[in-house]
């Protein structure tokens, strides 16, 4: 997978700086994100599926996997030993990557087919461009970064050129906690989705800002705060005894133009079995409700657009609600249809979301429509609200782990900017 943009090489010492970068290109055929950092020794470029709710970073060892500075991590290690959960295994092929006896071994997962293996874990060098919140800089590397091993089967319906997953969860392997750790600094990193096929976004380590876009706009600055919430019980048959390493946030009502859609309120909470709430998601591309809430929600939502003139026509499928593109309205933050806000511990933190966010065009020979761009999650899904990519971009998020905390901005093409506009043209991924 190539980044499609001018760049320059990397000077390949060592910085000072800990503020670090990668881009975030959406790959439009399946609506994931991928980031591009650099591995091994020499570094070479790794595209991998970004994933919030992962522990950590897995990779395909088998497609010729080639460093110098590579070295397993034995079973019997206090890292392995702090790992939840965790097992050992035995190879008895020749040593190779991903190939060694006695080793600390995890069960990396695919998201997007649910299919989960046992595979060894193997260190080796990470390195990511420095950042003044402006441009890129120097590579800064990590030597000791942790990952486990898979195989090419474990790649299946994931985006073309990803050679595996960049986990950023809530786990002590989690890629911004390794990184953090590293510099010893606490956790917290950023992310900006660009839904542009020309222009990547940015996710941000090591600093809580600045963050710059073009022209000159400082996001760091627009930020609304509100607390993450833990939920007690992980989503897998391997995690579910643990806390989930995903990230949930207090969502106590949703409003539609600013009038309160009748909710199941039960269903906003997350209880002892981490059933409920709401939580972001990257690999998920539009954001999914309980059918209940669907049903009041889109109920609102039409009977608000009627007040714009806008008459519900044929759905496109997976979405019920769609409007002809004739009939709506364009603005600079998309089309004009009813606002809708996320209300969290109070009616004054709300996460807004404008047409731009809430709407998908469709543009076929049968059909030109936008549809409303939320779907039905089923009666009994595990999470009431999972906010979807769609929904997140052209947003800025900030994941503050040590002060437990989402920063949010809504929408930032108010603020005459967008994810796409941060300065990477002075950036080379080697292809």
């Amino acid at each position: 997978m190539s980044l499609p943009f001018t760049i320059f090489f990397f000077l390949f010492v060592s910085s000072s700086h800990s503020a670090l970068l990668t881009p975030i290109t959406k790959d439009h055929s399946t609506r994931q994100y991928t980031v591009t950092f650099y591995l091994k020794t020499p570094p070479q470029p790794t595209n991998l599926l970004l994933h919030l709710g992962s522990s950590f970073t897995w990779l395909d060892c088998t497609q010729k996997y080639t460093s110098s500075t590579y070295h397993s991590l034995p079973c019997n290690s206090s890292l392995c030993e702090s790992l939840d959960p965790h097992a050992c295994s035995n190879c008895f092929n020749p040593p190779a990557p991903g190939c060694a006896n006695n080793s600390c071994a995890l069960f990396p997962e695919n998201p997007v087919t649910q299919q989960s293996i046992l595979a060894e874990s193997l260190v080796d060098s990470l390195a990511l461009p420095t950042t003044d919140g402006r441009n890129p800089g120097q590579l800064s590397h990590v030597p000791e970064f942790v990952f486990s091993c898979s195989n090419t089967s474990l790649l299946q319906g994931l985006a073309k050129g990803v050679t595996g997953l960049a986990g950023l969860g809530r786990s002590n392997l989690s890629l911004p906690a390794q990184v953090s750790t590293d510099f010893s600094l606490p956790c917290v990193f950023a992310l900006c989705l660009s839904g542009s096929a020309s222009s990547p976004g940015v996710g941000f380590f090591n600093t809580n800002g600045p963050y710059y876009f073009s022209p000159e706009i400082d996001l760091s600055k627009s930020l609304i705060y509100t607390p993450l919430i833990v939920n007690p019980a992980g989503s897998t048959i391997i995690t579910y005894l643990h806390p989930s390493d995903e990230y949930f946030i207090g969502v106590t009502s949703v409003k539609v133009n600013g009038k309160a859609v009748q909710l199941n309120a039960t269903l906003l909470t997350v209880d002892q079995n981490g059933i409920g709430g709401t939580k972001i998601s990257t690999v998920t591309p539009y954001t999914v409700l309980e059918t209940s809430m669907y049903k009041a929600f889109t109920e609102a939502f039409v009977s608000e657009s009627a007040g714009l003139n806008l008459t519900v026509t044929d759905a496109v499928k997976p979405f019920t609600v769609c409007y002809s593109a004739a009939d709506v309205l364009s603005t600079r933050v998309g089309p004009a249809v009813p606002t809708v806000d996320l209300v969290m511990q109070s009616d004054d933190v709300f996460w807004r979301i404008f047409g731009w966010n809430s709407m998908i065009r469709i543009a076929r020979s049968d059909a030109d429509v936008w549809c409303l761009g939320f779907v039905d999650g089923g009666a009994n899904p595990r999470t009431s609200i999972v906010i979807g990519g769609h929904q997140l971009e052209d947003n800025l998020l900030q994941f503050d782990l040590g002060l437990n905390r989402l920063g949010f901005t809504s929408s930032i093409l108010p603020h005459n900017t967008a994810c796409a506009n941060f300065n990477f043209t002075t950036i080379n991924f080697l292809k």
